[in-house]
């Protein structure tokens, strides 16, 4: 598989110079570069001579990938913090998934994380290595613990830090990851809970994971918390789009609607407040939320994900799915088209926490990408933003 996709991209790095319009002067040249003391003629004819010399853009890298690697880019499979299993194994190998995210919280510290995160690097392509993630909020929901790993306090008292200190704090957390061969921490939460339904709220409030009940105060923490992951180089997700606050059932658990959030509401600004603040992905929920889309879940829907968050927002990144393996929100699409459904609304990264479900996933998505140019152009889109993702990442080298 290695060597295959490494061959792809060395010809259609040959193929797209051959038939690409001429250069943006410049363009993918280093400061210092020898190009800067070159004639016209010179670059002209080193040009000529070596084509490769032009980095692919990660559009074009995923565009000379074969199918079946393009639609295992926007596929996540969950792998169990306590070490990796054959099904899990076979299950990233045989579908070139390329992403993965620790599940089930573990307080043996960072030494047995750092050798998994290790194990499943071997497991990728050595041009599009497996981009790991997990969701390290704090409080209720830190899936590392142990020596190696600060025990982080609930988002609510997060929301109660000084200006500044949480972007300083955050970054300390994202150092730990880091080391631990974590790339991309699912966080911050941007939902806003009113103070007086935080008991019935189950999925965040109930469980201290917002920083408040001020849109305002929500986006500054999340901006935070964004700065100092980044400072640490790690990757975040702004969840749970469009916002997860009013609602009562907590979608790992059940269905859950939300009959009030619409376009304009206030629960909205705290995700705009992360985009500006440079959110490398977004999380759609898998709540209905009637006001936006009354006949499917966030994440299957195109006036969620395509309409208000690309649209409105003018939101370009990746957009990932919450849980469409194990959820029981979902349960009611066939778990084979649960990926392509939410790929036709818009999105790019399937979160699938069941690794038994990966076949069917990726087979249905292969098998409509086949068929349908249309999908077939959303699939190498999508899959370009999770190249674009990983290269932010230094995982990927392309521009």
């Amino acid at each position: 598989m290695r060597a295959r996709i490494g061959a792809i991209a060395l010809l259609a790095v040959g193929g797209l110079a051959a038939c690409a319009p001429t250069p943006v002067p410049g363009e993918g040249v280093p400061e210092g570069g020898s190009a800067s003391v070159s004639t016209a003629a010179e670059q002209g004819s080193a040009e000529a001579a070596s084509p490769a010399a032009q980095p692919l853009s990660c559009t074009d890298l995923a565009a000379a990938l074969p199918l079946e690697s393009q639609v295992g880019q926007l596929y996540m499979v969950g792998v169990s913090t306590a070490g990796l299993d054959e099904d899990t194994r076979s299950a990233i190998v045989d579908h070139q998934v390329g992403s993965v995210v620790l599940l089930g919280n573990s307080s043996a510290g960072s030494k047995p994380i750092r050798l998994l995160t290790a194990e499943l690097g071997s497991l990728g392509a050595a041009d599009l290595p497996l981009l790991v993630a997990v969701d390290q909020e704090g409080g209720a929901v830190q899936r590392l613990q142990g020596e190696g790993f600060t025990r982080i306090p609930d988002a609510r008292t997060q929301g109660g830090f000084a200006s500044g200190e949480l972007a300083v704090e955050a970054e300390t957390w994202g150092k730990e990851l880091k080391d631990a061969g974590v790339d991309y921490n699912l966080a911050p939460v941007a939902d806003v809970v009113p103070e007086d339904r935080r008991a019935s709220n189950a999925p965040i409030g109930k469980m201290k994971r917002d920083y408040g009940s001020d849109p305002a105060q929500v986006g500054a923490k999340v901006g935070e918390f964004i700065e100092g992951m980044h400072n640490a180089g790690v990757l975040t997700s702004v969840k749970h789009f469009p916002g997860l606050g009013l609602v009562e059932t907590n979608t790992d658990f059940g269905a859950a609607v939300d009959t009030e959030v619409g376009a304009d509401s206030p629960e909205i600004e705290p995700f705009r407040t992360a985009i500006e603040a440079g959110a490398d992905s977004v999380m759609v929920s898998s709540a209905v939320f009637k006001k936006i889309d009354a006949d499917n879940e966030g994440v299957f829907s195109s006036a969620v994900i395509t309409d208000l968050l690309r649209g409105d927002l003018g939101y370009d990144g990746v957009v990932i799915a919450d849980d469409l393996g194990a959820a029981v929100a979902v349960k009611g699409v066939d778990a084979a088209q649960r990926g392509v459904r939410f790929i036709e609304a818009g999105g790019d990264i399937a979160i699938n926490a069941d690794p038994a479900l990966m076949g069917a996933m990726a087979d249905a998505t292969v098998e409509l990408a086949g068929s349908d140019e249309g999908f077939a152009a959303r699939v190498a889109e999508s899959a370009g933003r999770v190249l674009e993702l990983k290269a932010s990442a230094g995982l990927v080298d392309c521009g």
